[in-house]
């Protein structure tokens, strides 16, 4: 059976050893992270996890809990979805990638049950659930009412770092479900960091090409259950509904339920949802963010998401990422996520939308630079660190659109290990060759 909720799965954490309780109380602005990133270095961590996940039961200024370091282990990804082994997961996409057309009789009857596991994965419509325990509107509404975390000293304020994002595009109606940083401007705004090559930027473009004043429905769900929660932010193509490889990945469909100010459905077993709209015409400068590289990416205007309503489970328990950098080994995620996205979910290169650029890894290219794609940073002509890109021969390479002034020579990587989705939209230039 299938983690019904984020609960579940903290309560299989627990069981298992793998989560531990912090009761002091603990300021979401600079300390939690730094209690992840004192765990996360411990020299006595196994080598596959970087600490258990941490549950802060008392964030100060807040009474929801916060649960961050979820999937810092291969043993937690592994349970997150249900397998005693990452590459069983491999496996079943291999299976579906690789079905053929039946050619005749005997082959179409083979491939019922296939296609009946198939029709099983898709998300369910539901009436009511969890998430609308309480549901406050206007002026009820308070994003500070949560456990809302600055990681790093030169932030440009609060982010929620583990969000679900749902759009649709607005000329075929397509849901799209992304993971996106959120700065949080006040009690009802927030940045939308929807780089160049993601969906829900180009959700954005297409609806501002219709109606430039116009503005275009978003929710977000924060503490879905393991599975969903990651099909969010893999490498999955770009015509598969992520609800939808949710539901493979956990063999259960994922019930959805409607949102009570706009059109959009949520998993209805969410912990928190935010409700709200985005206006076309709105920008507004968010960051700078200290961001997986190890560096902080700088300010730049993106879209402001407002929040008409919150609904949320009565104890509700807020899911969130500590961002860690510096000791590459030892980034939040890099033994859990980023391991079983790069062993598991480049299976679909071939569908044209995750490609690993694999020639750079080898060698010991010097860069001025490490970017995030879509990211500006200050090269070494500009003050910036020099790194040899030995030190993150383990990650995977994305592109970056735009490099800072002065840059000479760039390698992108993404530095805990993700598999990127926005090859296509640019060259990487490493050294003075293209």
């Amino acid at each position: 059976m299938a983690y019904r909720d984020l609960r579940e799965f903290v309560k299989a954490l627990e069981k298992a050893g793998e989560l531990k309780r912090i009761k002091a109380e603990v300021d979401p602005v600079l300390e939690i992270t730094e209690v992840a990133q004192r765990v996360a270095r411990d020299k006595n961590r196994k080598l596959d996890s970087v600490g258990p996940a941490l549950l802060f039961e008392k964030p100060k200024g807040s009474r929801y809990p916060l649960l961050v370091n979820t999937f810092g282990s291969v043993k937690r990804m592994a349970m997150a979805f249900e397998v005693e082994e990452l590459d069983e997961v491999a496996a079943r996409i291999r299976g579906f990638l690789d079905t053929k057309s039946p050619q005749g009789l005997f082959d179409k009857i083979k491939m019922l049950p296939k296609l009946a596991e198939l029709g099983s994965f898709f998300p369910k419509s539901v009436k009511d659930g969890d998430c609308k325990q309480v549901i406050r509107k206007g002026s009820d509404v308070n994003l500070f009412d949560f456990p809302i975390l600055k990681c790093w000293p030169q932030d440009g304020g609060r982010f929620i770092t583990f969000p679900l994002v749902f759009t649709k595009n607005p000329e075929t109606g397509k849901r799209n479900v992304g993971m996106y940083r959120m700065q949080v401007y006040d009690e009802r705004t927030t940045g939308m960091h929807w780089q160049t090559q993601k969906h829900g930027a180009e959700h954005f473009r297409r609806a501002k090409e219709k109606n430039p004043e116009g503005r275009i429905s978003v929710s977000v769900a924060i503490g879905a259950d393991p599975a969903t929660a990651l099909a969010g932010m893999l490498p999955i193509p770009p015509d598969l509904d992520e609800m939808m490889f949710a539901g493979f990945l956990r063999k259960e469909p994922v019930e959805m339920v409607a949102c009570e100010t706009n059109e959009l459905e949520v998993p209805a077993n969410a912990e928190i949802v935010l409700e709200g709209y985005v206006n076309l015409s709105e920008m507004r400068t968010e960051g700078p963010f200290g961001d997986h590289t190890g560096f902080y990416s700088l300010e730049g205007e993106f879209p402001v998401f407002h929040v008409e309503c919150v609904t949320h489970i009565l104890h509700g328990l807020c899911g969130g990422a500590c961002i860690s950098t510096g000791d590459e080994n030892a980034v939040s995620g890099n033994c859990g996520c980023g391991n079983a996205s790069g062993r598991n979910f480049s299976q679909f290169d071939d569908c044209g939308d995750s490609k690993v650029i694999s020639r750079a890894r080898a060698e010991n290219y010097e860069c001025d630079l490490v970017a995030g794609a879509g990211d500006v940073y200050e090269s070494n002509c500009c003050g910036g660190s020099r790194r040899g890109y030995s030190q993150l021969q383990r990650s995977t390479v994305e592109v970056a659109l735009r490099t800072g002034p002065g840059a000479r020579r760039a390698v992108f990587v993404w530095a805990n290990g993700y598999v990127g989705s926005c090859v296509a939209f640019a060259r990487l230039r490493i050294k003075d060759g293209d």
